[in-house]
């Protein structure tokens, strides 16, 4: 376990290492705006909530990705989503009440790995958390104990830990750590 980080018995999911990152808008659009125009091939996201897990896949590139009142947009053309990131004010004539504002901005942002029984990590990812502590997506990340196509892989392709160590880098000053090479199979179907 890093300094950077802590470890959360979550129930449900088990034990979860993370890694706690800014939440300014600058940084968070900064960050999301690399992940979708220039890993929107490798990532599958959406929402992952108790009872629900929206595992979306980018078929081509956003055309814009911008920030408006607060709101991160990324647009891929026949569909998008918004991100509530910074600041949301409303407009003049309907101005965001301070407290629905600091509910609907991110206030929490982290990298995470999944642990299993045996202390290796099993998945990788990132996930925001607005203000009232719900969560608002999740960003899966290549994970060497599955293929591209979501298959076991055997043996793991630990080549696929390259956009985390290079998140862990760019985020936390962090080296990549020999943990992540750890496991031996993905637990389900393998």
């Amino acid at each position: 376990m890093s300094a950077l980080s802590r470890v959360i018995d979550e129930p449900g999911t088990g034990k979860i290492e993370i890694f706690p990152l800014p939440t300014d808008a600058d940084f968070l659009h900064g960050l999301l705006t690399r992940l979708f125009e220039a890993h929107w091939h490798e990532i599958v996201f959406g929402p992952c909530v108790q009872g629900a897990v929206f595992e979306i896949v980018a078929e081509r590139a956003p055309k814009k990705i911008g920030l408006f009142d607060g709101y991160l947009t990324v647009d891929f053309g026949s569909w998008h989503f918004h991100l509530c990131v910074g600041e949301n004010k409303g407009g003049p004539r309907n101005p965001t009440p301070a407290d629905l504002a600091a509910h609907r901005r991110t206030a929490r942002a982290e990298l995470y790995r999944t642990l299993g029984a045996d202390g290796a990590p099993r998945s990788w990812g990132l996930r925001f958390y607005n203000g009232a502590g719900e969560q608002q997506m999740t960003v899966f990340l290549p994970n060497p104990l599955l293929t591209p196509e979501m298959k076991p892989a055997r043996p793991p392709d630990f080549g696929r830990l390259a956009l985390w160590d290079r998140l862990r880098a760019d985020c936390l000053g962090l080296a990549p750590d020999p943990l992540d090479r750890t496991a031996k199979g993905f637990p389900c179907g393998g």
